[in-house]
């Protein structure tokens, strides 16, 4: 059922008026964020440090337990492959004999769970964007067979450097990218194919964040979901490769990287076979664990069947590479510390406010850094049905920069929920502002993304435009700098400086829109040309 925009609308009119609290907002964030957590790894003792304390937390919130047979939480099976630190990548042909070292140059990891995984000399082939979109016209394999070769991929879409977001910009929505240019679309498409590998460009402009991250987030151990194939179904390797290094790979082929992006770019593109092969052995050590999401629930008084959802991410990387001080505790301070803090505090907000018609979920998820796999779990293995889940909002790293003037919709245009949002922001002064780097593809990034695809409205957004009482450019500049010295960093830490006013904002605008979809009869969808509407009215029946 399509809900008229106006009925939408009336529901800004009236919110609480309770203000958060800032006080445990910090008090929750410093701890989660604590070296006493390790990182808040999955499947380590900073797991059950993290569960036992959210567990608590909501209990002393006044939350009931809302997850497996009436418990506080939900098993997600998980496997941790790690790979011994050796993983170089050999390429043969050419102008010679070349390696790659592993975590400075190229990241090679399998998602099999087998005790070894092996490139032997496998032929490289050059694939483009590797897209296949026949609603858009596009593919990049057309008449080409790449089973059993290892593809190298150019990460985004061919016009993520339009000017323009949207059809005006390109095939693919010019700036603003597509699920086609994710890095995770371009190893599910080699496994399609029957490749052997696929290895990414990784180049830091088209892909939001530096080589840095690959080397906390893709070398040693990675986790999966366990599922029944024991993870066959992906290709034998999958790997990030500096461009620089990519570069130098291409060239001795004979081969202009500059030159293949430009190509690559246009309609028609071909793969090129380098002539080159590629060979790898990566040695595996594989441990199986039961990782788990946290839900407490604010039971509704009259439809406690139909459900809200507040969700955010746990955890993070726990111990990665060391920093210049030896300090190798990724701690994940405001991703995402600061949005588990977010969600209790609504949590604690709705709990001690009147009692709405609808039940409210309060869902932190595990392994949101692993690939959304937390999410991904509970959203094919849903403990609350999804056809009588409302929608919601998901939570990913608050701003503890400042007020700012502004909101942004993560990925604008696609659900009814914005609409409520707009109007909630617009109460407090805000009006609506464009996404600052589309690009990078932020709608894709966490856990909305995996309830989106099966159908269930989530709302990705917050603080946008300026920084109230400072320099034009400034809100920018302090999230660029954070991107690029502290996202998935050990310098990721928390701050007793911070101002949380922006953060305050943003939380006090969530928990409105969680309580009028609460207390309303109310169904947002998406609109009628996003991606995600088909499978939303077949769950609901089309009502």
């Amino acid at each position: 059922m399509k809900t008229p925009l106006l009925t939408l609308l009336a529901f800004a009119a009236a919110t609480p008026a309770a203000a958060i609290d800032v006080a445990a907002l910090k008090a929750d964030t410093q701890t989660l964020s604590s070296d006493a957590f390790e990182g808040r790894e999955p499947g380590t003792p900073g797991e059950a440090k993290t569960v036992a304390y959210l567990i608590e937390r909501m209990k002393a919130l006044g939350l009931s337990p809302a997850g497996t047979g009436g418990g506080w939480t939900q098993d997600v099976p998980l496997a941790t492959i790690t790979a011994a630190p050796t993983a170089d990548l050999t390429v043969s042909g050419g102008k010679g004999p070349l390696r790659f070292a592993y975590g400075s140059e190229v990241s090679l990891w399998t998602k099999r769970q087998v005790a070894t995984s092996e490139l032997k000399a496998s032929p490289i082939v050059f694939v483009g964007h590797g897209i296949t979109a026949p609603e858009r016209g596009w593919d990049d394999f057309a008449g080409v067979d790449v089973r059993g070769k290892t593809l190298i991929f150019l990460v985004n879409d061919p016009d993520w450097q339009a000017a323009q977001v949207g059809k005006a910009g390109g095939p693919f929505d010019g700036k603003a990218m597509t699920y086609y240019g994710r890095y995770i679309y371009k190893f599910e498409e080699a496994a399609r194919r029957g490749a052997a590998a696929a290895i990414v460009i990784h180049d830091a402009a088209a892909i939001g964040w530096p080589w840095g991250v690959v080397q906390t987030s893709f070398t040693g151990p990675i986790i999966d979901i366990d599922t029944a194939d024991k993870g066959a179904g992906r290709v034998a390797v999958e790997g990030f490769l500096a461009r620089d290094a990519a570069a130098r790979l291409l060239a001795s082929a004979g081969l202009d990287l500059a030159a293949l992006e430009k190509a690559a770019k246009v309609k028609g593109f071909k793969p090129i076979d380098t002539g080159l092969t590629a060979s790898a052995l990566i040695a595996n050590a594989i441990a199986r664990s039961a990782s788990k999401n946290v839900l407490g629930m604010v039971r509704g008084a009259r439809r406690p069947d139909e459900v809200v959802l507040v969700s955010a991410h746990w955890d993070h990387m726990g111990r990665c590479t060391p920093d210049a001080t030896g300090d190798d505790i990724c701690n994940g301070a405001v991703d995402n510390a600061s949005g588990t803090a977010g969600l209790l505090a609504i949590a604690g907000d709705i709990a001690k406010g009147p009692k709405p018609a609808r039940s409210v979920v309060f869902l932190a998820v595990t392994a949101e850094e692993s690939g959304l796999l937390g999410s991904k779990y509970y959203a094919e293995s849903p403990v609350w049905p999804l056809a009588q889940t409302v929608g919601g909002v998901n939570m990913d790293s608050l701003n503890v920069i400042g007020r700012s003037d502004g909101f942004t919709i993560t990925g604008a245009g696609k659900s009814e929920l914005e609409d409520l949002a707009l109007a909630l922001a617009a109460k407090q002064g805000r009006g609506a502002v464009a996404e600052a780097r589309p690009e990078f593809g932020g709608y894709f990034r966490s856990d909305h993304f995996s309830l989106a695809r099966v159908g269930v409205p989530m709302l990705s957004a917050g603080s946008g435009g300026e920084l109230i009482g400072k320099p034009a450019g400034a809100f920018r500049a302090a999230a660029m700098d954070y991107g690029a010295r502290r996202y998935h960093q050990p310098s990721d830490q928390y701050d007793p400086g911070w101002d949380w006013s922006g953060a305050v904002a943003d939380l006090e605008l969530y928990r409105d829109l969680t309580v009028q979809l609460a207390t309303s009869d109310i169904w947002p969808n998406w609109r009628a040309d996003a991606e995600f509407r088909a499978v939303r009215d077949a769950s609901r029946g089309a009502k």
